[in-house]
């Protein structure tokens, strides 16, 4: 994981394998989201550097840790209500697969841009028989119509680019090479916003799905 800047854009890229939740990997999102808010950035841009954005939980260390899967859950869910109402422009720049937690990773994001010609966007939870929690639920309802949250979370389509804009999963789609500099266009253009009211702003927007996130 590594956390670089254009300009004053804080641009996080979460690695180059599967970028799996684990334990390690959520402190280090967060470390890392902590120096975002401390250094000043205008605005906040996540990626990966391999074929996978995210895919998502950590099902491996899930299984040997079913004790601790209440607190996983919580710790899951806590970063993606932190990055739902974070007090920054944000945008995911998506060179490949997201899935899973992974997906609403990328849907807490305000803006998402997703390569065009491969990879899915996908919340495969209908199929691999693990329901979505009422956070997670709440989350993403509260981006999607009642029509891509129907297709999106009830049949665990596989939404390769030029679906996901149709169904609004995603802003924009951009060659592989552009993902990045595309995702950058839609922050670039926002200018310099105040954490205190935006963070303010999208806890209001977002007041039920933040609650139901952070409520176990």
């Amino acid at each position: 994981m590594t956390l670089t800047h254009h300009d004053k854009i804080a641009v996080l890229d979460l690695g180059g394998d599967e970028n799996r939740f684990s334990p390690a990997f959520l402190d280090e999102v967060n470390a890392a989201l902590d120096t975002v808010v401390a250094d000043g950035s205008h605005a906040l841009l996540t990626t990966a550097s391999g074929k996978f954005y995210s895919n998502g939980l950590d099902l491996e260390w899930l299984s040997a840790n079913g004790d601790r899967a209440d607190w996983y859950v919580g710790q899951v869910q806590a970063l993606l209500a932190r990055v739902l109402a974070f007090p920054l422009p944000t945008a995911a720049a998506l060179p490949g697969h997201a899935f899973g937690a992974g997906a609403m990773l990328a849907i807490a994001h305000d803006f998402r841009v997703m390569r065009a010609d491969r990879g899915y966007f996908c919340f495969p939870e209908a199929d691999i028989r693990i329901p979505f929690t009422k956070g997670m639920a709440a989350l993403i309802q509260s981006k999607l119509t009642p029509k891509a949250a129907i297709a999106s979370m009830t049949t665990g389509h596989r939404f390769p680019a030029p679906e996901a804009l149709v169904y609004d999963l995603i802003d924009a789609a951009a060659p592989e090479a552009e993902v990045t500099e595309s995702a950058l266009g839609l922050l670039t253009p926002l200018g310099v916003k105040d954490p205190s009211t935006l963070g303010a702003i999208k806890h209001v927007m977002f007041a039920e799905a933040v609650a139901a996130l952070t409520t176990m």
